[in-house]
């Protein structure tokens, strides 16, 4: 033997700090790396599902966990709303529940302006419904032509 068992003792005592501080060295690499590649980009995700579901207004189109797709119909309180998934069905669901809006729904106008005419269901049409029968019409006249 070429090291006495003395030399190899000492030799282990005097480097125990050290070798203490490489062995913690690869946990705490892992850790910051889990950090930046799990566990920020899912506090990000629960951020944006928390603005999606708090702006959940009436009139938009969601998807629910379950695969339902419905168009709500009345934002009940901060917890649940109720939405339409065919004619007549109405189910209330918790917002939490609520994993994707699909269309935003616009703001509905209860009273109809003054000027506007009644279409056939008996609603006021828009300006836009206006442009687009015309643009429609247009293109009749285009196709008849030809």
């Amino acid at each position: 033997m070429f090291v006495t068992p003395a030399f190899a003792q000492a030799a282990a005592a005097g480097g125990d700090a050290n070798s203490m501080m490489m062995s913690l060295l690869p946990f705490a690499l892992i850790f910051v790396i889990m950090y930046f590649l799990i566990l920020r980009p899912q506090q990000r995700k629960v951020k944006e599902h928390a603005e999606l579901v708090k702006n959940i207004r009436r009139g938009d189109t969601i998807i629910t966990s379950g695969g339902l797709v419905g168009k709500v119909t009345k934002v009940v309180d901060d917890d649940q709303i109720e939405f339409e998934v065919a004619d007549g069905v109405r189910v209330r669901q918790m917002r939490q529940m609520i994993t994707g809006v699909r269309t935003k729904g616009e703001p509905v106008k209860d009273v109809p302006e003054k000027g506007k005419g009644k279409g056939k269901d008996g609603e006021a049409k828009t300006e836009t419904a206006k442009t687009e029968a015309s643009k429609t019409e247009a293109s009749k006249d285009d196709t008849a032509s030809s």
